[in-house]
């Protein structure tokens, strides 16, 4: 089932054609069953903003680019530091003191000449959040705090936008998928917010992982090939190499997500 796709979007999705660069391209991802130039073009046409392009920002808008999303959103307020290098692969020595979205925005789009990648270098807040998720099809997380998620969240519930959870901590992730009016939000998951470290551990490689299943889970929405992760909670314990998950359900009384009417 296609999760994003009104009709008015496919219309603008008919009327849509992959050049001869972009059938090259894409060509392995087109050959998935099921998926052919139809999947391909809802990619082209889709609108995906990466909140945060660090560590789990650079490998989801790293293979985002790489399927062919149309718009990346970039929004990112910090500039390139030494620390963030043994994660964050989007940005390399060469890009210290350099904003992030920008170190970003130039690797992505010489990895993918054929979409547009837009780097907005400001501090996400709840008087820009609106607009700036505003006609954005698909929101992917590449966050460090619980507090700007949950604004995060509760603007995409506003907006029905469709929101891509990630989190990291050591060898440990956490991912899942928000439907608003599907299931369950972030505030059903999380109730309150704990108390954040100023500095956590983190493993280069745990989001590596995270941040290419967040990629994959965004191209499932907005394809609508395969199952996303909406109502679980994907673990993964990159100590043990082990992924777990766990049911999550609807809070009745959630604060952000409970008055909001269900999909038909």
């Amino acid at each position: 089932m296609a999760y994003l796709c009104n009709r008015a979007e496919l219309y603008l999705v008919c009327d849509m054609e992959l050049k001869e660069s972009e059938r090259i391209r894409y060509s392995r991802q087109t050959l998935i069953k099921g998926w052919g130039e139809a999947a391909q073009l809802r990619l082209k046409a889709s609108k995906v903003a990466v909140i945060g392009v660090g560590g789990l920002g650079s490998p989801a808008s790293l293979y985002l680019a790489a399927a062919g999303v149309g718009y990346i959103r970039l929004i990112d307020c910090d500039v390139v530091d030494l620390s963030n290098l043994n994660r964050q692969v989007l940005h390399w020595s060469s890009d210290l003191g350099r904003p992030k979205v920008e170190s970003a925005a130039m690797k992505l789009s010489q990895l993918n000449p054929e979409i547009a990648v837009d780097p907005v270098n400001e501090a996400l807040t709840i008087d820009n959040v609106t607009e700036l998720l505003k006609g954005i099809d698909v929101v992917v997380d590449g966050l460090d705090n619980l507090k700007s998620r949950f604004l995060v969240n509760q603007t995409c519930v506003d907006l029905r936008v469709p929101y891509v959870y990630g989190a990291v901590y050591g060898m440990e992730g956490f991912l899942t998928t928000i439907v608003p009016g599907r299931g369950p939000c972030l505030r059903c998951v999380y109730p309150s917010a704990p108390a954040a470290a100023e500095t956590f551990p983190v493993l280069g490689t745990a989001p590596g992982v995270i941040g290419s299943l967040e990629a994959a889970e965004a191209i499932k929405l907005i394809t609508g090939h395969g199952r996303p992760a909406v109502g679980r909670l994907i673990v993964y314990d990159g100590e043990l190499m082990r992924f777990d998950e766990i049911a999550i359900k609807k809070d009745e009384g959630c604060p952000t997500c409970s008055k909001q009417r269900a999909t038909q």
